[in-house]
């Protein structure tokens, strides 16, 4: 039986960015991940393996506005929570890690947001 092509390339992809991308405690790294029906948010620092901050559609401030959890507005709701709980913890900058996902659609949706919520990359 073949391997499907789509998680295959993702993998590649992840590991080619991932080989460039780190977080340190100074920028930590937002990582993205979006499955078929939520997007999931961390920020994350490498140095000493902790998540700071984290937001998902099923976080319970998003998940009460939302009427569906897979679209773009649930990721700008997401960008909008992650860049508000970094504010609260001083996580000013940080590196974006796009996991591996194509930047466009939902994964654009949720970085723009952040970053017009004062979240800097």
């Amino acid at each position: 039986m073949a391997v499907a092509a789509t998680p295959l390339a993702r993998h590649r992809r992840r590991e080619r960015v991932r080989k460039r991308v780190t977080g340190s405690d100074a920028r930590p790294r937002l990582c993205v991940f979006r499955s078929g029906k939520h997007i999931y948010a961390q920020v994350i620092s490498d140095q000493t393996g902790r998540t700071l901050a984290a937001a998902s559609t099923l976080s319970s401030v998003v998940k009460t506005e939302l009427k569906r959890s897979a679209n773009c507005e649930a990721a700008k709701q997401v960008g909008t929570l992650i860049a508000r709980l970094c504010q609260e913890r001083a996580i000013h900058t940080v590196v974006f890690d796009r996991n591996g996902f194509l930047y466009h659609g939902r994964v654009k949706a949720l970085a723009e947001a952040a970053r017009a919520a004062g979240l800097q990359f």
